[in-house]
């Protein structure tokens, strides 16, 4: 028997299509914008885009976008979500933007990133929204917020947020991630092999990590093995759901019908120029060279110059 442990690998960054992963450990960066990503074979992977919605990602000209962190005691309010005339934690948020800034609440595009029920508390909600113009210092605005803001409700923090911040799609790609940690049978991700091993189809995802990096999203799973194209098909779903094309709770319902076609109808695979094996881990004891051996080598220095991989 192998003392084969977990892998680990990483993707390089690529355009709007997911980035697969091992732990066997891998990992795969994605931009969010793009819509299509051209395969090896001269096809295209075409991922479903919502239609654009408050908070969309992709800002008009001379449009900035700016990030709130706030905290509330839920108790008299129904909730997050905005409602016309109900005291929600979303209304009087806008109503003090409104006050503040004189856009109406369609310009300003508030966005949280969770929609927190009735009575619920927060100390670290987030939410973006937007203005058509900038501020030099944001003092002012975050001190008038407050001011206006019912007791109960305070803004935090304030700042400026790259136009590809979405205080939603984030959570939500994470909230995914996490359904495929643990042990289960990943029928529904494996494309047929190419040759006729008989493959145990249960496999242990140990951890799946979702990184925002500026405008690139690194996805990081490691397991203890992984099928045919498994990385590929989880990260292209986790896309859908960042997109908002598709909700969290997708994952264990595609999980639970292990069935290959059940995902190609809400998701293709995602290309493989995103993905990087990032290493292979394997117990210690197994590792330890036998006795009178020879030195490690980990080569000359030199020879780095001449290497092509661009994260060496």
């Amino acid at each position: 028997m192998l003392g084969l442990a977990p892998l680990r690998s990483a993707p390089l960054p690529i355009r709007a299509s997911a980035v697969p992963s091992a732990r066997s450990s891998a990992t795969a960066c994605g931009r969010n914008s793009s819509q299509q990503q051209q395969l090896a074979d001269g096809g295209q992977l075409s991922l479903a885009v919502p239609e654009a919605d408050e908070g969309d990602t992709v800002l008009p000209e001379n449009v900035h976008k700016w990030r709130m962190v706030i905290a509330y005691d839920g108790t008299k309010f129904k909730g997050w979500q905005y409602q016309p005339s109900i005291p929600t934690i979303q209304y009087f948020l806008e109503d003090a933007l409104i006050c503040i800034t004189k856009l109406d609440r369609k310009k300003l595009c508030l966005v949280g990133a969770g929609r927190t029920d009735t009575g619920v508390h927060a100390w670290g909600q987030v939410a973006h929204f937007t203005t058509p113009f900038s501020y030099c210092c944001l003092n002012s605005i975050h001190s008038a917020m407050n001011g206006l803001l019912p007791p109960e409700i305070r803004v935090r923090e304030i700042s400026a947020a790259r136009p590809e911040f979405h205080a939603r799609t984030s959570t939500k790609s994470k909230e995914a991630a996490n359904y495929f940690v643990g042990t289960h049978d990943f029928t529904s991700f494996a494309n047929a092999a190419h040759n006729d091993r008989e493959r145990r189809s249960t496999k242990k995802i140990t951890r799946f990590d979702v990184t925002e990096m500026g405008a690139v999203l690194q996805l990081e799973v490691e397991g203890t093995g992984f099928l045919y194209r498994q990385v590929r098909n989880m990260v292209a779903l986790l896309l859908q759901v960042g997109k908002e094309a598709l909700p969290p709770d997708i994952v264990p319902a595609i999980i639970a019908v292990r069935d290959r076609k059940e995902l190609a109808k809400v998701a293709l695979s995602a290309p493989p120029h995103g993905l990087c094996l990032m290493s292979v881990n394997y117990d210690e004891e197994i590792l330890k060279p036998p006795e009178g051996s020879p030195p490690v080598s980990f080569g000359r220095t030199h020879h780095l110059s001449k290497c092509k991989l661009p994260f060496y």
